[in-house]
């Protein structure tokens, strides 16, 4: 165990295709060898609510397995379902009735037997909550036995995805407000303790009814990307995750590991104009730059993605042009890409000519400039924003970059231009990414995928 890994990837360590859980340790930090120390959950963020699948642990925070708690069914390394607490299911022809047959061996830490009931149950509150896997396509989910069926609102055949979502909690020992502070559940590991803002301590799990897990202990560590990277220089961890920024850095001990991921970088683009409107929350909504789908054609058509992979992301990923990763099977390309020429040619046509040869082109006393905003934390969404920026002016088209913490982009999501990153190995995701039937009344952005799948 004297090998040491860097990351190279803005991905979780256990993730959803083609990403092994990397466990290799070593190093000055002292500890035993079958424990290990990390920095690569949540990207070294802190889940705000705890180790609680009801609020997205496992889900937004972990990659995929929520590692505490237990799921339905799991995915193998190529990608395949396979049964965790699930011994069987069927579907219905009309695909609107998932049965899942529930093992009968397993516990809760609490000493608790895991049942059909608390399968129902978390599903149930995860659809209430609305906060981790999209369950809007389930109606509920009951008990009956061993077995728990599932009923949908409409024919779904993607619905089996969702039994990967979810981790179990125990629904006699549930509580949304104090739940993740101290979890119950029934995976291969249990939290020993958590340092907010510091790390969290994972023991063993001694009762899990599964594979036995290599390491006894697995302490993560809460650091930003610079952080995360020092504590390598430093010896302080065993594995890291880290941006492509360092992907051509030295470091005695270590070694680089890629991985193909379905993490996809893109800009989302209001697509209506400013007309006063605003959301529930009182955001603004639309832009009278993005408003206009030329704005949005050229800009589409007129980006250089394979100079983004190449100058953002050191050249480790992948030329996405539809927001879905060219690994999984309903990936397609989009089109037409660096085409500058044809771009400039879409905003004339449109209105849109530079009058006073500023090298911006107007319409109608109004400048092609807005702003996109990146999470300031990620080192490759603001490379992507300057790149596309520095990219748009060749077409026309003045972008400022301009760099925040959520708090700052939440308020301007809906009005200007924002880097965002996701990914999913469930096809249904790209339904809520184009057909404008599912989309919220004042969700008006369009993804511009102009950026990559990442390594």
């Amino acid at each position: 165990m004297e090998t040491k890994y860097i990351i190279g990837a803005i991905i979780a360590v256990i993730a959803i295709v083609g990403i092994a859980a990397v466990a290799l340790g070593g190093g000055s930090t002292e500890h035993a060898p079958n424990e290990l120390v990390t920095c690569v959950a949540a990207h070294g963020e802190e889940p705000e609510f705890g180790f609680d699948p009801m609020h997205g642990w496992g889900y937004h925070d972990s990659g995929t397995d929520p590692l505490i708690q237990s799921t339905i069914l799991k995915r193998d390394k190529d990608n395949n379902f396979v049964n965790d607490l699930a011994k069987d299911y069927t579907i219905s022809d009309d695909l609107k009735t998932y049965t899942v047959t529930i093992r009968d061996d397993v516990k809760f830490t609490d000493g608790s037997k895991l049942t059909a009931k608390d399968v129902a149950f978390s599903y149930n509150k995860a659809k209430e909550l609305g906060e981790g896997a999209d369950l809007s396509s389930m109606k509920e989910a009951k008990a009956d036995g061993n077995k728990v069926v599932f009923t949908l609102n409409k024919s779904d055949s993607t619905f089996i995805n969702k039994l990967t979502d979810v981790g179990i909690v125990p629904e006699a020992g549930y509580n949304e407000d104090t739940y993740g502070q101290n979890p119950i559940g029934s995976g291969p590991y249990k939290l020993a303790q958590w340092d907010k803002g510091q790390q969290f301590i994972l023991e063993k799990n001694p009762d899990y009814y599964g594979k036995e897990p290599y390491f006894e202990k697995i302490t993560n560590l809460f650091l930003d990307s610079d952080a995360a990277f020092a504590a390598v220089k430093n010896g302080d961890v065993d594995i890291a995750e880290v941006p492509v920024a360092y992907a051509n850095e030295t470091v005695d001990g270590y070694h680089m590991e890629y991985f193909d991921s379905v993490d996809v970088r893109g800009i989302s683009l209001p697509t209506q104009n400013d007309t006063g409107l605003k959301s529930e929350d009182n955001i603004t909504v639309g832009n009278n730059v993005t408003g206009d789908p030329a704005i949005r054609e050229a800009l589409s058509i007129g980006i250089d993605r394979q100079k983004l992979v190449d100058g953002s992301l050191n050249g480790f990923g992948d030329v996405c042009t539809n927001g879905v990763a060219k690994q999984l099977p309903w990936s397609y390309d989009q089109g037409k890409d660096g085409q500058v020429d044809e771009a400039k040619s879409v905003l004339a046509a449109a209105g849109w000519k530079d009058t006073d040869g500023d090298g911006i082109v107007e319409k109608d006393g109004q400048k092609a400039a807005f702003s996109i905003y990146y999470n300031a934390k990620a080192t490759e969404r603001q490379a992507i924003a300057v790149a596309v920026a520095e990219q748009a002016k060749e077409i026309g088209i003045e972008i400022t970059p301009e760099g925040g913490s959520w708090d700052d982009i939440d308020p301007v999501k809906f009005s200007q231009g924002v880097v965002w990153g996701f990914g999913s190995a469930d096809p249904y995701s790209i339904e809520h990414q184009y057909d404008s039937r599912v989309a919220w009344p004042v969700w008006v952005t369009t993804t511009l995928n102009i950026s990559t799948t990442v390594q």
